[in-house]
């Protein structure tokens, strides 16, 4: 069975060889053909033996095999097939030795009568989407002994040469089979799917009838030269610019060349009596204004314009019969800040309005002013409308109305639409830091869209940078871009040229339009965004107290980088400051801060030194640790409590003092020392680990204490000193001392000295509640002061101790105490006020005095002007005026 199968491989593959090594290949044409088989008295039909296949693994085309137990045309001594067209017909003589004979005219001619075993109608295409390659085969008459169902394949080997170049090697490949189907009326269907337009077909049929195997001539073909195209689109009536009516249509879809056109008309739709007009090379035909009214039928074809090919199917119909009134455009889609122009024929009631006596109106509510209008013609007005602003949505209306009126004002119901859109997207891109992508991202308003808008990202790659008025190119490639969850489309370029100009805009397609949103070219290089810094280290340093960040730069872009530091203390409440470096080629950076003892968070970005591209992300965070920078700047501030133990007779004092705080302790504190220096010259330190207290007997005359505050670094080197002497504290300096409470939480302390000799260093104030067991409070004051504001909480109905001790070099003074508040203080301090409001009282009631004597005397005069005389009155004279007189 194998070898079977072989055989019959290398037959076909030797008739191929063969035939066209005897050049016996005959060009399919551009129309329709016949394939006559015919049977000289010297050949025979025969069968082939039983069990031999016309395939084998080796002949598996794309949608199908050759049939199994079928039978070929073998030659005794030999067979004839031709090839009949319109024009011509080409018949060759085949042997069985695959030796040919071109026939003659002549030779043919007597052939012809012959009664033919077999013969088709064949025609073959390219359909117009540039994918298929279809024949049909029509019966037009059989030998009686051709009876039964036919099966038909169509056989073919793809070249990439022409014939001439062609080789019997190149055509040693295996060839592809299809079968043709049935779809009734004796016709038989063909296709060759996936074409590759120009290369070279050389194809043959094969006919089965029974156990009859006819197998036709080859024939060759170019898939591009028998193209049928689609028939024309969207037919159409437009207006040129001097009013002149059009009819117009757009291009099939692919077709990779320029095409023809026909146009036929036809004055009555109930009648098939077309007429064509003119073949044009153009996608319209003027018209003119006669046909416009009429009932006129318009369709269209076309074809290949240069070298063969089919006419298309004829279009849609499009009736010319018009309106009453017509608008050219009847809508336009257009962009803000556009001009636009619609042309208008009115036919009232069958009467032509000139143009002249023609308005126009705006949404019924707004007449166009006259300068705007254009008379194209005697019939024909146009209106320009300039720099559109965008259309507001009007309910379900997104387009204004333009209407065609006469001069009564008079309008058609039937109205323009102009739809004007926002197109001013904005477009901006960044490159990654590892410099091989660039994402664009753009937000499109979407409420200013119509409905049914599909928008997409165009672009075009210059070779290097940027042209400098950049413009949508003639050639584009489309983005595709997904919308992100933030309202954004994001696309990505991957891989990218970094020096290479990228020319973008948004197309917005609608079904009345395209619209382009405005360019922008962009440079991959000039939009980088870098990587953040890493391994970023922040400390507080010790003995400068700087705030010191370090960074490792991100490996690109290499060019210089500038950098933001961004830090603040570490709290609730971030509030960040910002460092900027211009360069840093030592990676890191010195900040001074105010506060060195608490904990800094911070963050690195950067950004080209050029002032192109984007800042990166900041970094991730760094802590500095709280740690000490240097010794303290100096010790507490301390005092004594004397304590007298009458038992032992001894004198027990208490220092205390205040924890330091951190901008003296440069940050903390780990210990103190307490430095001793008696009358006797002895020195002694104690050290101090814990708390704020420390006591120690006293008995000698004169005992000097030092306390030093220690850290990690080291111990202060200023410090507070305190001597205690026997002789001093009976040293009475300070005069009096008043204790004036001003509210709940202040009270004033006022003194006065009596003339001394000694210096004082300073005033110790101490306070305590006397009701309650509550510790002792104190404050250390300057000398040179009389008066101070003491702030603490205060109950003024108890009763409070206040001392002031006088400090001196040698020692501390002898205390004055006082445990009252002077009440009068504040009557006191309003007896000043009291002096200058009281004369201003005093002259305010004499002037209002006065004012009242005056307007007293005003009155009578105006009241008792009229009054009679006593004196001058004879009937008055005895009566008291002053005595009352009862009316009886």
């Amino acid at each position: 069975m194998y070898s079977h199968k072989l055989l019959t491989v290398f037959l076909h593959l030797d008739f191929i060889r063969m035939a066209v090594a005897h050049c016996m290949v005959h060009q399919i044409p551009a129309s329709s053909f016949m394939l006559p088989c015919m049977s000289p008295n010297e050949t025979s039909v025969i069968p082939l033996t039983t069990g031999v296949v016309a395939s084998s693994p080796g002949l598996h085309g794309e949608h199908g095999t050759a049939e199994t137990n079928s039978l070929v045309l073998v030659a005794e001594e030999s067979f004839l097939c031709c090839l009949w067209s319109e024009i011509h017909a080409n018949c060759s003589l085949y042997t069985a030795g695959m030796e040919t004979k071109k026939f003659t005219s002549s030779e043919i001619s007597s052939l012809a009568p012959q009664q033919t075993d077999l013969s088709w109608n064949i025609q073959c295409w390219t359909k117009g989407d540039l994918e298929l390659f279809v024949c049909i085969l029509k019966l037009s008459n059989k030998k009686s002994y051709l009876n039964g169902e036919f099966k038909i394949n169509l056989l073919y080997v793809l070249s990439e040469l022409s014939l001439e170049d062609m080789s019997t090697g190149s055509l040693k490949g295996n060839f592809m089979v299809t079968p043709c189907n049935c779809n009734g009326s004796g016709k038989y269907e063909c296709h060759i799917p996936s074409l590759k337009l120009n290369y070279t077909y050389i194809t043959w049929l094969n006919v089965i009838n029974g156990v009859t195997l006819l197998q036709s001539p080859l024939m060759l073909v170019r898939p591009i030269n028998i193209v049928k195209p689609e028939p024309p689109l969207n037919l159409r009536l437009e207006m040129t610019d001097k009013g002149q009516l059009k009819i117009c249509w757009s291009n099939p879809v692919l077709t990779p060349y320029p095409l023809q056109y026909e146009v036929k008309f036809s004055g009555n739709a109930t009648q098939n009596a077309w007429q064509v007009v003119e073949i044009v090379i153009e996608t319209s035909l003027i018209i003119g204004n006669m046909l416009v009214g009429s009932s006129y039928l318009v369709q269209v074809r076309c074809k290949s314009l240069h070298g063969p090919g089919f006419w298309s199917d004829w279009s849609t119909p499009y009736n010319l019969n018009t309106e009453d009134v017509m608008y050219f455009p009847p809508k336009i889609l257009t962009s803000v800040g556009s001009n636009v122009s619609f042309h208008c024929l009115y036919n009232d009631k069958n009467k032509m309005i000139l143009s002249k006596k023609i308005v126009w109106w705006q949404n019924l509510a707004e007449e166009i002013p006259e300068r705007q209008y254009t008379l194209v013609n005697d019939r024909v007005s146009r209106v320009t409308l300039f720099n559109l602003n965008a259309t507001k949505p009007r309910g379900k209306f997104f387009y204004n109305a333009l209407y065609c009126c006469n001069q009564n004002r008079e309008c058609h119901h039937r109205y323009a639409e102009l739809y004007v859109v926002d197109v001013n997207i904005n477009i901006t891109c960044e490159t990654d830091g590892y410099l091989t992508k660039m994402t664009c991202r753009w937000s499109a308003n979407t409420n200013t869209l119509l409905v049914g808008s599909s928008l997409q990202l165009k672009y075009y790659r210059n070779s290097i940078y940027c042209s400098d008025f950049p413009s949508i190119p003639p050639k584009s490639e489309a983005k595709e871009c997904h919308l992100q969850r933030n309202h954004y489309y994001e696309c990505t370029f991957q891989p990218i040229f970094l020096l290479s100009g990228y020319t973008m805009w948004i197309e917005i397609k609608h079904q009345l339009g395209t619209l382009e949103s405005p360019t922008t070219c962009v440079i991959p290089a000039d939009v980088v965004k870098p990587f953040p810094p890493s391994n970023v280290k922040a400390e507080i340093t010790k003995n400068v107290g700087l705030l010191n960040v370090s960074w490792t730069n991100p490996a690109f872009p290499n060019s210089d980088l500038k950098f933001q530091i961004r830090y603040s203390v570490n709290r609730e409440e971030i509030l960040w400051e910002i460092f900027e470096v211009s360069n840093a080629p030592t990676r890191s950076v010195m900040i001074k801060v105010l506060d060195l003892c608490v904990v800094y968070i911070v963050h690195v970005r950067c950004s080209g030194l050029d002032g192109l591209g984007y800042w990166s992300d900041w970094s991730k965070p760094a802590y500095t640790i709280v740690q000490d920078i240097q010794a303290p700047l100096r010790g507490p501030e301390f005092w004594r409590v004397i304590n007298e133990d009458p038992i032992r007779k001894q004198k027990n004092v208490t220092l205390v003092w205040k924890p330091l705080m951190k901008n003296y302790s440069l940050c903390s504190v780990c210990g103190y020392i307490i430095k001793h220096h008696t009358s006797e010259n002895i020195t002694w330190t104690e050290y101090v680990t814990n708390g704020t207290t420390y006591t120690y007997p006293w008995t000698e005359d004169a005992h000097t204490v030092i306390i030093l505050a220690v850290n990690s670094v080291g111990a202060s080197s200023m410090n507070f000193n305190l001597t205690l002497s026997q002789q001093m504290s009976t040293v009475n300096i300070v005069q009096s001392l008043s204790a004036y409470p001003v509210n709940s939480s202040c009270v004033i302390l006022t003194w006065t000295l009596s003339p001394q000799m000694y210096v004082i260093t300073s005033f110790v104030i101490e306070w305590k509640n006397l009701n309650e067991e509550e510790q002792m409070k104190w404050i250390r004051v300057a000398p040179n002061i009389s008066k101070y504001y003491i702030y603490d909480h205060f109950i003024l109905i108890e009763k409070y101790q206040f001392s002031l001790y006088p400090v001196f070099p040698e020692g501390v003074g002898n205390p004055k105490t006082t445990d009252e508040f002077i009440k009068d203080r504040s009557e006191k301090r309003n007896d000043a006020g009291l002096y200058v409001i009281l004369p201003i009282v005093i002259s305010s009631f004499v002037l209002l005095l006065g004012t009242l004597l005056i307007s007293q005397q005003r009155m009578k005069k105006l009241f008792w002007e009229d009054v009679p005389n006593p004196k001058n009155c004879s009937w008055a004279q005895g009566v008291n005026f002053q005595k009352r007189m009862d009316i009886l």
